[in-house]
């Protein structure tokens, strides 16, 4: 059995009691960095447990001897540092493999950054796109300009090293818009949570003036003319 575990994305309040009852029976647990997951652990008050880090998948033979290991039946649990495993995370590959051997899933939900930047941003999101990080180089224009037309909610991660860049290249790339919404999330469910609301014309004091600490999640608005379209109808 793999259990797919979300863990809280800054304030430990938020771990379900499904997901410590989950970690504490399982036999071991893949992870993405060992220290953090270690220190979860430890903070919940569960015993110290096997951690295989996600990060030595690369090489394929780790991964082989995961499923080997869940194909004898063993209980193994999936965690990210951070959130829900398998967005934006190495965690899919082997939630990929594991279905393709008919191996029992689990998903045992819980928080995710965009999300909860979504839900606090005011903006309509009957509909969105999520994009994980932006491409560092190769398309990074192309997908920056593309979404001056895009017509769903817009949301996606940046770090704290590029969020000024970020910003400045926004107002750049959605000219000719300058109502459009836009949220800037920093530090979610943490002490110094902060959400911004914006607009495209006011990214660029913005860019000069947030806090360069932190993790970050940008919402954008619809193109114009979308925004009003409501929710979507509902049936009963």
């Amino acid at each position: 059995m793999l259990s797919i575990v979300s863990t809280p994305i800054g304030n430990l309040g938020d771990i379900t009691l499904r997901a410590i009852d989950t970690l504490k029976k399982c036999s071991a647990i893949v992870c993405e960095d060992t220290r953090v997951t270690g220190n979860l652990l430890k903070q919940l008050n569960i015993g110290k447990k096997p951690l295989t880090s996600i990060t030595s998948y690369s090489s394929g033979h780790h991964l082989e001897e995961t499923i080997e290991r869940l194909k004898r039946g063993e209980h193994l649990a999936l965690t990210s540092d951070a959130g829900t495993p398998g967005i934006s995370d190495p965690g899919y590959a082997l939630v990929s493999r594991a279905r393709a051997e008919g191996i029992d899933i689990e998903v045992v939900p819980g928080p995710a950054a965009f999300l909860a930047a979504l839900s606090a941003s005011g903006l309509p999101i009957h509909h969105f796109t999520y994009l994980g990080f932006l491409p560092l180089k190769k398309g990074r224009k192309t997908l920056l300009a593309s979404l001056k037309n895009e017509e769903r909610t817009i949301v996606f991660y940046e770090s704290v090293h590029r969020i000024g860049k970020t910003l400045q290249e926004l107002a750049e790339a959605l000219q000719g818009q300058p109502d459009r919404p836009i949220v800037i999330a920093r530090e979610l469910t943490k002490m110094h949570e902060e959400v911004i609301s914006t607009t495209v014309a006011g990214l660029p004091d913005i860019a000069a003036s947030v806090m360069k600490k932190g993790e970050f999640v940008i919402v954008i608005g619809a193109r114009e003319g979308r925004r009003e379209a409501g929710a979507s109808p509902r049936e009963d």
